[in-house]
């Protein structure tokens, strides 16, 4: 795993919002390893570096989420990482709050983020780990589930969300080893975790 990429949007107005689960993994991560971010232009984002030996990097996009991909995009031509080698970290609608998942390709099941980062690629084929958020409901409009995702989530929903990203950091030392099956297999069999 060379790129850990956490989706959100910038500025204080989204920075307590669903949508920014993603900056919320990357920025506890970078907390728990004690690596700093610094904003870097060339990359449109801010980034931080992992300790050798392995050289790993932590971007959080300030591009947009809807435009994610071209600061992925720059830093994995930059490094010449490929998409295997990348794990994006995300919200996700169709895992309740208190869920977290890893997968490698797939659909990217109508988010904005993970649609322009497989456009900016020409892949599909990188990781990501969806946290769930919830959904408002089975009927909402496209609108109302824009309105959700850029609000906060209840107090006990951000509960389930927050255990959620810290039972998820438990596997990095195995994501950072490309121990994914291993990642899978503890994440997903945790108790109270439904099975993929």
């Amino acid at each position: 795993m060379r790129l850990v990429v956490g989706l959100g949007n910038p500025g204080k107005k989204y920075e307590r919002t669903r949508h920014n689960a993603g900056y919320w993994w990357v920025e506890r991560l970078a907390r728990g390893i004690k690596a700093a971010f610094r904003s870097d232009g060339k990359f449109h984002g801010r980034v931080a570096k992992l300790a050798p030996p392995a050289e790993t990097w932590i971007l959080m996009p300030d591009t947009y989420m809807n435009e994610s991909g071209r600061a992925v995009a720059a830093l994995a031509s930059f490094y010449k990482i490929a998409p295997p080698e990348i794990l994006v970290v995300h919200d996700e609608l169709d895992l309740p709050p208190g869920s977290v998942k890893l997968k490698l390709g797939g659909g990217t099941s109508g988010h904005n983020g993970l649609k322009d980062i497989a456009e900016s690629l020409g892949s599909r084929d990188f990781w990501r780990l969806r946290i769930g958020i919830g959904h408002p409901r089975d009927t909402a409009t496209e609108q109302e589930v824009v309105d959700y995702v850029l609000h906060p989530p209840r107090a006990e929903e951000q509960s389930l969300i927050d255990e959620a990203i810290a039972s998820s950091l438990e596997v990095w030392p195995l994501l950072a080893e490309d121990r994914h099956e291993a990642a899978m297999l503890r994440l997903h069999t945790k108790p109270g975790k439904s099975k993929e």
